[in-house]
């Protein structure tokens, strides 16, 4: 039942699950293992462009597949199929990081982008779930809070997973090598049981008489093409898109490289670590308190400061010298990375068609990923070409702002008159 307790909180535990894998493996200890352990180089510039290049070919993956799976998904009413199938391949992938040797980072690379690949296109379909499970009154509130919950599932995790490799003795542990491989298999499992309410409690709408896997993808091609030209006559929608894909790229790929451009400048992991752990804990409830603060200001308006953040994050980050720097930059970071991700959510279901949603998350999700094609090795390669890790960041600075110029064409009211007006001409 939409607006049901019970469903908002299942749908949410499901990025109390998956956050797992953005914490302790994308953001912590994947690029401190690959970079000390895997990689074996002694180019931090050189590692760096490795790791840039595996996060691009995940995201070329998704990208790639994104609309045409979303459509499948919208016309065979399969969401919660497709979400339970590639949650189940990013599991895998990630658990099967305990098995990777020293010196293997080919190997490491591939089983990455396995579990990227299950993490990115399992939330276009946990996404595409929220227009079913909240109406606009509860949205924003659903949005952020599963972010927020998120947040804190995921540092919960990553502070065991933590205490394990600091006192690996403690646990029964030979050595902090184990115990981040240990590591990886506790995300597995962790992100398997958590997955379970959403499974259980949260039901997909019926949009459509459910057809055969066959049907659903000859049927879900057309309704792609139908949905390319859709976005073409809802304005609005395309609007919002460019300007979600050139923000969202400083995001993302801040969100993915920070840890390695803290390890470039010579920071300890210990420090790095730490800074991961205060974004964690202080993102929960600085995202629900960002929802309010959108909720008195309005939701675009939260979104512009969110941008105006970021860009002065990334300034700041060319000049950091210093482990507090370092500190300060992970509090800044909290304080708008949930807000942001959220409210781009919301605001994008709000004009959308909601029965189209899985196919509009597919673009909406797309457009993410292309992004980090474009932030990460960005970031490397230039640090690779000037020998300055320093430089890269800088260039993020340009999307935020061009981002926060295109949104401020988007017309919210006049989106979702659109997206009304769609739906009862079809």
């Amino acid at each position: 039942m939409i607006d049901s307790k019970k469903s908002i909180w299942a749908w949410s535990f499901y990025d109390w699950a998956n956050s797992a894998f953005a914490t302790t493996v994308m953001a912590g200890f994947f690029p401190v293992f690959f970079k000390e352990y895997w990689s074996n180089t002694d180019s931090v510039t050189l590692s760096t462009w490795y790791l840039g290049l595996a996060n691009s070919i995940a995201s070329i993956v998704v990208a790639v597949f994104a609309p045409f799976l979303g459509a499948i998904a919208d016309r065979g009413t399969a969401k919660k199929k497709f979400l339970i199938t590639f949650a189940f391949i990013g599991i895998l992938g990630t658990g099967a990081l305990w098995m990777v040797k020293q010196g293997d980072w080919q190997l490491a690379v591939i089983l990455y982008i396995i579990g990227s690949i299950g993490y990115a296109a399992g939330n276009i379909f946990y996404d595409s779930l929220l227009p079913g499970v909240a109406s606009k009154k509860k949205i924003d509130y659903a949005s952020s809070l599963g972010f927020s919950i998120g947040y804190i599932g995921g540092g919960l995790l990553f502070l065991f997973n933590v205490l394990m490799y600091q006192y690996p003795e403690m646990f029964g542990i030979p050595n902090a090598t184990i115990a981040i491989r240990i590591s990886f298999v506790s995300v597995a499992v962790w992100w398997a049981i958590f997955s379970i309410p959403i499974i259980i409690f949260v039901k997909e709408p019926k949009i459509h008489e459910s057809v055969g896997i066959g049907s659903a993808i000859g049927e879900g091609w057309r309704q792609l093409i139908d949905t390319i030209n859709d976005i073409k006559h809802l304005h609005v929608v395309g609007t919002f898109l460019l300007a979600y894909w050139l923000y969202i790229d400083g995001v993302d790929t801040i969100i993915k490289m920070a840890v390695d451009y803290g390890s470039s400048l010579g920071f300890p992991s210990s420090s790095l670590i730490t800074a991961l752990l205060l974004v964690q804990f202080i993102a929960f409830p600085a995202t629900l308190g960002y929802y309010w603060f959108a909720s008195k200001i309005g939701i675009k308006k939260a979104v512009y400061v969110a941008i105006m953040g970021y860009t002065i994050i990334t300034i700041f980050g060319v000049f950091m010298t210093e482990q507090w720097h370092f500190y300060t930059l992970a509090i800044l970071i909290a304080c708008f990375q949930g807000g942001i991700q959220a409210l781009s959510r919301s605001m994008y279901s709000r004009i959308i068609p909601k029965e189209k949603s899985a196919e509009f998350f597919g673009f909406y999700n797309m457009l993410g990923k292309f992004a980090t094609i474009i932030g990460p090795p960005l970031m490397g390669y230039v640090g690779l070409v000037t020998g300055n890790s320093r430089m890269g960041i800088l260039s993020l600075v340009f999307l935020f702002i061009a981002g926060g110029i295109i949104l401020s064409r988007v017309d919210l009211d006049d989106g979702e008159r659109m997206a009304k007006e769609f739906l009862s001409k079809k």
